[in-house]
Formats: C-alpha cells, structure tokens, sequence
C-alpha cells in the first residue's frame, strides 16, 4: 500500500510541476495538492481525520501568522522609502557619483539597489524604485533587456540577508534562527551574486558609448531636496538593528520607519503622523495582499508533506542522494528548473520538493535551507518572468521575454552554482 500511495504522491507532484511551469495560480495549485495530499495520507493510514483539521488545514495557516505580520511591517518600511524620497536621492546620488561613465553608474545603481533590499521588501518597492533606475539606466545606452536583468538581479542580491524573505523561509524550518550562522552564507552569496552582476555590466558594456541624456533624468524632486543626509542609512537600518542588537524585525522596521519620517520633515504634527503612517501602512498592506494568501496556504501543504514523507521514503529513499556533495552538484546543475514556478523554487513547486528532502529525514535544515535558497533567488525573484515584479518591469521597459531570459539567466545559473558550492563548504562538510 505504501509503495502505491507512494507513486499517486509522486504522479500528483509532477502534474503540479507542469501546472506550475504554465503559469498556474500557485495559491489555488497548493490547496488542491494538500487536499488530495491529505486524502492520500487518510487513505495510507498516516494522517487521521482530526490530523487533517487541527495540524493541517487550521494549524498550518496558523504557524505562518507571525511570518505574515512581518511581511506586513516590512512592506510597510519599504513604503516609508519610497514615500519620504530615501529611495529616490540614494539612486539618484550614486548616478551623479559615477559621472558620464555608464559602467561605473550601473555599477553604483547595482550596490545601492542592493543595500536597499536588504531590509525593504514588496513588488510595491521594486516598482517604485524601478522606475527611478530603469530611465537611468536606459538613457545611458544600457541595452533594454540588461538594464532590467541587472536591476532585477540587484534587488534579488539584496535578498540573501532580506530579514522578511528569511521569516517567509523560516516558517517551513522551523527553529532556523537569522544569526551570524545564517548570515555568513548570506552576505557571501549576496557579495557573489553582486559581483556576477558587476561582470555580466562589465562584459556586456564594455563597447558602450556615452550617453549624457541621463541628466534630464537625474534632476532631484522636491520630495528628494527634502531628504538630509542622515536620512540615507535608513535602509540598512534594520538589519543593523537586527544583527548587531539583536533586535527583533517588526520593532527594527518600526524605528526605522519613523526614523526616516522624522528627519524627512514627514512628522510634525499628530494630523500628519497620522495621515502618513495610515496611507504607508495601507499601501503597504495591499502591495503584499496576494502574497499573504499564498503564505497561508502554503504551510497547509507544508504540513501535509511532512506527514506523508513515508511514502516518498518507500519509492524515493533507494535513489535519493544521500552524500551532501552530490546533492549540491545536483542542485548546482539543475538550478535552472528554478525558473517558470519549477521544483527548485519555494515559491513554486519547490516547496513539494523541499517537503520530500525535508521529510526523508536524510538532510540537515543547516544545509537544506540555503541550499533551496538559492535557486528561488536567483532564478526565480531574479531571472524568471513569472515573479509578479520581473514581468513589471519587463513590460515596463518594453522588453521581449525571450531577450530578458537570455540576457540573465546563464548569469543567474552560474551564481547558483558557486552558492551552492560555498553551502558544501559552509554546511556539507
């Protein structure tokens, strides 16, 4: 029987895999999979009916209500960014510092995006920034499809050490901690993918010709010419906070955030305390809304997997590889099936496929975890047109898809296989 459950799971998870890959809604796919997952389980004998309402369907959500709070505040301190003008003058200073020199600008737009994704999060943000660096970019000459491969790249870079992307992630590892542990795999592969950006502008620009047209672009606002000095540390604000005090996110996002709003001007009476902190906080809210559902639903499927996990073992447990090393060859091959909602990204079908490795019990979370980080990173917030974001800025920029995949993805594949080298080293050995 165990062996039958077991292929109907396996046959189950491929047929997502394809619904996935042509575009399937993933928050409606992972509630049809814990449902027919859980009535598989019920059927094998491993999960009772009282297993499927308390732990499952009522449980699962209710584990990532703490994650979500997070993804809340954190979306909201990116809103706080944009709104007092923070983004907007970082951008626009590091454009000025690199001159007429087109290679050194995108240089500098790609470091500076990057520190300001380590701690703001939501497609609201990447928007909101995009669209201050993509006319920059342009107007110097950079060819459409890498000025976005290079953006999106940067904001995905960012991402290694995004405190609200790591809650997202620690819902499904539990007990995995943001701690110098995490974080010296994190500022690495942030640091390697940064610097594969750097190559992939310095090989492909390398014939460029100047454009000046970037100056009509790069005029401050009056929003910007409102915006001090000390105002700029603000996006690293919470993860100073976070690493060095130990402070806890949401009252790291919350200093910030009325940091940056205070030495902006934003506050200076309770009417407008109230008004800026209300329509941050609400935009905040709606840019993330979708996500919110897929990241209740998700641990449904979570939770169903873990229960099953026997039945993967009786098929798979044979054939798996159980050398750490092989498995991060394996992952350093295939990370291109990150792309499209594949089985290498969470927020796709690699959620299944990290319940099966998860559930075999054969791997460490220590070493699962950045190891299935980083092909939802690079490849699917960073390269692949289905992230809500990146398709934005494809059609933005009027870019051709198929031109945005080839700018950026073999760039994408070879980062994902030095990361997951630097995990063999820091986790597998």
């Amino acid at each position: 029987m165990d062996m039958i459950i077991g292929i109907l799971l396996l046959l189950t998870f491929i047929a997502f895999i394809i619904y996935a890959v042509k575009g399937g809604n993933m928050m409606i796919g992972f509630l049809v999979m814990a449902i027919i997952w859980t009535a598989l389980g019920i059927i094998g004998g491993e999960i009772t009916w009282a297993d499927a309402q308390t732990q499952i369907f009522q449980g699962g959500p209710e584990s990532w209500g703490a994650t979500a709070v997070v993804v809340i505040f954190g979306s909201w301190f990116g809103q706080v960014l944009v709104k007092t003008g923070i983004a907007s003058k970082i951008i626009k200073l590091a454009v000025e510092l690199g001159g007429d020199k087109p290679l050194i600008t995108t240089i500098l737009i790609s470091i500076v995006t990057s520190l300001i994704f380590t701690s703001t999060f939501g497609a609201g943000a990447v928007v909101a920034i995009g669209v201050i660096v993509l006319p920059i970019l342009l107007s110097l000459g950079v060819p459409k499809a890498l000025a976005v491969s290079s953006y999106l790249m940067s904001v995905g870079s960012g991402m290694y050490v995004n405190i609200v992307l790591f809650k997202q992630m620690q819902g499904i590892f539990e007990g995995f901690q943001y701690d110098s542990n995490y974080l010296k795999f994190g500022f690495t592969a942030m640091a390697i993918q940064l610097l594969v950006v750097i190559i992939m502008l310095a090989v492909r620009l390398r014939k460029t010709k100047v454009s000046h047209a970037w100056a009509a672009t790069a005029t401050n606002t009056p929003t910007e010419e409102n915006v001090p000095g000390i105002a700029l540390i603000t996006p690293v604000l919470p993860v100073i906070l976070a690493i060095v005090f130990k402070w806890q996110p949401i009252p790291a996002f919350i200093v910030a955030s009325f940091y940056a709003l205070f030495v902006c001007g934003k506050i200076k009476s309770y009417k407008d305390c109230e008004k800026v902190i209300s329509k941050t906080f609400y935009d905040g809210v709606v840019d993330v809304a979708s996500l919110l559902g897929f990241l209740f639903i998700l641990p449904m499927f979570n939770k169903v997997a873990g229960f099953d996990s026997v039945f993967f073992q009786s098929i798979l447990g044979g054939i798996m590889p159980s050398s750490t090393l092989l498995l991060c060859v394996l992952f350093a091959v295939i990370a291109p099936l990150g792309l499209f909602r594949g089985p290498l990204t969470v927020f796709g079908a690699g959620a299944a496929t990290l319940g099966i490795l998860n559930g075999m019990g054969i791997f460490s979370a220590e070493l699962l975890f950045p190891l299935i980080y980083i092909p939802t990173i690079t490849m699917n917030i960073s390269c692949c047109p289905t992230q809500s974001w990146n398709l934005w800025a494809i059609n933005y920029s009027k870019t051709n898809t198929k031109d945005f995949l080839r700018s950026g993805v073999i760039w994408g594949w070879i980062i994902c296989a030095i990361n997951s080298v630097v995990v063999y080293f820091m986790y597998g050995m």
